[in-house]
């Protein structure tokens, strides 16, 4: 048998490959030999870098550059044809990436080497307040940062000579997150992964995908992951402690993300389940006001007859409408403390309130809600375990001519009851309206002068 010699030479070519392949145990292979540079540039800062956007994407058209530490890592996958760079090794102040086509860009900037950019030709933009550097890209005649070139890559993007010491994140708590530390690297102490997500993987496969950290004060911040990440399919960690990342922001929402699985170092216990939400029948209905000469000034009040400041987190009021039975609107009440012995006031109007009653209403709420009812709806304060505390009403009974009826008038708590009820008691009340059916009395009340808001 006889072979063509170019078929014979290609033959006996992939052999050879093929015996050298398969003499390689790790395809790990060792970082490529980097040429650094300590030429003299004309450089400039990251801020004054970030003075030459206006709003509009921007290309760099004089000889500077640009110089920061690398954060970020695609060695895991979780950063794609991306580097992001700060202004300092620790305590960094200011932070920027760059987008190339480079993938494998550790192997060549490593996390804490000094990278210098020359800036001319490169554009600058900003997306979700995040400044970046790259190449550009037009979409219906709008120009955005895009990336940059492999073929010109080295061109812009050189190493330092500067022995790479590393990089120290800088550490702060969820609550202190603020748009000065976008693009730099921090460590957020104490968080842990919502309880709700707990079992989950990283991500969903080819997905990128949302996960949360909180903290011991339930405040909270995203911990974004990608679907094609070496470590996607690992299970979240279950205990507490602290996560290292590159800090984003999209749609005004603050996300981290971690470079590797070890930058969440949870080895502590997860926060106590400390329940601060609480019932009492101490916080009551005090009065419910339809004033009959103006809609805009009704309101409605409520009684704290505790001896001790009560937290509102999780309460509610609710509103059924007519005879409905299902809840026609809600007023969260968690951000509020109501104080010993006091009242709150709720209004659906403040600036007619304020103008009729002479002062401001303690909560200014929307139209149709629970304090802006005409008469005839039922209401209930709600604790932060759904259940009703206080209820004036019959849900699923229309007030109109009923021992509820409150239109044109107002429903008035009497001075002895200093309890919440959960069941509608019309002997509690002292109610006036138009009508003056089954027990109310028919005397409509005029604002201001027939009403006393916060005072009982």
């Amino acid at each position: 048998m006889t072979f063509k010699n170019n078929g014979f030479k290609r033959i006996i070519s992939i052999s050879i490959m093929l015996v050298i392949l398969s003499c390689v145990k790790n395809r790990d292979f060792d970082s490529p030999e980097i040429v650094c540079s300590d030429a003299e540039f004309t450089m400039i800062s990251m801020a004054e870098l970030k003075n030459f956007y206006d709003g509009e994407t921007v290309q760099i058209q004089e000889d500077l550059v640009v110089e920061g530490f690398v954060t970020s890592s695609d060695k895991k996958g979780n950063f794609f044809n991306v580097i992001h760079f700060q202004d300092e090794a620790s305590n960094a102040t200011e932070g920027l990436q760059i987008e190339l086509e480079l993938r494998d860009s550790h192997l060549f900037f490593d996390v804490g080497q000094q990278i210098r950019i020359k800036l001319k030709g490169l554009y600058l933009g900003r997306s979700n307040d995040v400044f970046k550097i790259g190449g550009v890209f037009t979409s219906f005649g709008n120009r955005s940062v895009g990336r940059l070139p492999y073929g010109v890559v080295f061109d812009h993007v050189l190493s330092s000579c500067s022995v790479n010491e590393g990089i120290q994140p800088t550490t702060i708590t969820i609550a202190e997150l603020n748009d000065s530390m976008l693009g730099i690297l921090i460590t957020i102490e104490n968080v842990e992964i919502k309880e709700d997500e707990l079992g989950q993987t990283f991500a969903v496969a080819e997905e990128e995908t949302k996960r949360t950290l909180v903290d011991c004060n339930d405040n909270e911040v995203i911990l974004l992951n990608s679907g094609y990440s070496a470590f996607q399919a690992q299970i979240l960690p279950g205990k507490m402690g602290t996560a290292t990342g590159i800090l984003v922001k999209d749609k005004g929402e603050y996300q981290i993300v971690v470079r590797t699985v070890e930058d969440l170092y949870f080895e502590k216990e997860r926060c106590e389940n400390v329940i601060d939400e609480f019932t009492s029948n101490a916080i009551l209905i005090s009065e419910i006001a339809d004033p009959n000469n103006n809609a805009g000034a009704r309101f409605i009040e409520l009684y704290n007859s505790s001896n001790e400041p009560l937290s509102l987190k999780g309460w509610s009021l609710v509103r059924y409408t007519n005879d409905n039975i299902e809840v026609s609107s809600t007023i969260d009440l968690s951000e509020y403390i109501m104080e010993a012995n006091a009242l709150l006031v709720i209004s659906p109007n403040g600036d007619e309130f304020e103008s009729v009653y002479g002062f401001a209403p303690d909560i200014l709420v929307g139209t149709n809600s629970p304090a802006d009812s005409n008469g005839d709806d039922n209401i209930a304060l709600v604790d932060p375990f759904g259940k009703i505390i206080d209820m004036f009403g019959e849900i699923g009974e229309d007030g109109t001519g009923t021992n509820h009826e409150f239109e044109d008038g107002k429903a008035v708590r009497k001075l002895e009851i200093t309890f919440a009820n959960s069941s509608f008691t019309a002997s509690e009340w002292i109610i006036y309206n138009d009508t003056g059916e089954m027990g109310t009395i028919n005397f409509p009340q005029n604002a201001p002068n027939d009403y006393s808001p916060g005072l009982r």
